[in-house]
């Protein structure tokens, strides 16, 4: 069997049962590609020096994990260039790799953080359930707990898709800036510098606040034809109104509701009406 380029001996060593499984000549450049583009990117990182030594402890990671965990291997190919070479991020930290700091060596501060929130945020949501449900058995407070575990995962999501949709739209509207201002002839440039400095500036116009999505008791609502917008118009409305959802159940049908505000949404704002006066924590997605 034909051995991996000198340069690459060293990385490859841990998986040298792997590299044996590679029978066809365009698998093992396809490999060797892939390696070195790892390697160069953990440069980056810790240097020439130290990168062969860190991507070769990787492999013998991902190695034994899938021995431990994920049973044989059954296409070398695939398992090295998808799942044994590749960095894999747990958060946002570009040095992250499986929850360890590629330059250092140590546990990443930002996994460990998130597991943390994770954990207490669970502890926080069994602790409500086993309150408001004192005489229930074991298997319903953890059932309890999941969906309302799950719920507010859900919430926190739309939340953050929220917040990342309002960064993309002040993104375009720079671009779409930046784009017009070099468009625009040199003189008009010059002239406008010229009265940005002689004039006074103007007073900013009062930008009117986005119409809400209101729809007249005689006018039908199309769910097709509504933007994405006025979608999440409808969820950010009915987050802090819920008589919204009966109000669309009675017209329109509990599955066009499912389809406007989603399934989950639903199920949360009817399962909150039917509970009374008992409080299980639940977080709206106004309060998120």
């Amino acid at each position: 069997m034909p051995l991996p380029s000198e340069d690459l001996r060293a990385v490859l060593a841990p998986v040298d049962l792997v590299w044996a499984r590679l029978k066809r000549p365009a698998a093992r450049r396809l490999v060797e590609a892939t390696t070195r583009t790892e390697l160069a990117r953990v440069v980056g990182f810790v240097g020439h020096g130290d990168a062969p030594h860190v991507l070769a402890a990787r492999l013998a990671r991902r190695l034994e994990n899938q021995v431990r965990i994920g049973g044989p291997i059954t296409g070398a190919v695939g398992w090295l260039i998808s799942r044994g070479l590749p960095q894999r991020q747990q958060c946002g930290d570009v040095r992250c790799d499986d929850g360890v700091l590629l330059d250092s060596g140590r546990d990443c501060p930002r996994c460990e953080d998130r597991q943390a929130d994770g954990r207490a945020q669970r502890s926080a949501v069994v602790a409500d359930v086993d309150a408001a449900m004192p005489g229930a058995s074991e298997a319903e407070r953890r059932a309890a707990a999941d969906r309302q575990l799950h719920e507010r995962v859900i919430a926190q999501a739309w939340v953050r898709e929220r917040e990342w949709e309002q960064v993309r739209v002040r993104q375009a509207e720079a671009k779409a800036r930046a784009e017009a201002a070099a468009a625009q002839p040199a003189g008009d440039v010059l002239a406008a510098r010229v009265a940005a400095v002689v004039l006074a500036a103007p007073r900013p116009a009062a930008v009117a606040p986005a119409p809400e999505p209101v729809v007249d008791g005689d006018q039908e609502l199309v769910l097709e034809d509504l933007t994405r917008e006025q979608v999440l118009g409808w969820r950010n409305r009915a987050a802090a109104d819920h008589q919204l959802v009966f109000d669309h159940i009675e017209r329109y049908g509990e599955a066009s509701a499912q389809r406007l505000f989603t399934r989950v949404f639903v199920a949360q704002v009817q399962r909150l009406s039917g509970l009374g006066h008992l409080d299980l924590g639940y977080t709206t997605w106004g309060q998120a």
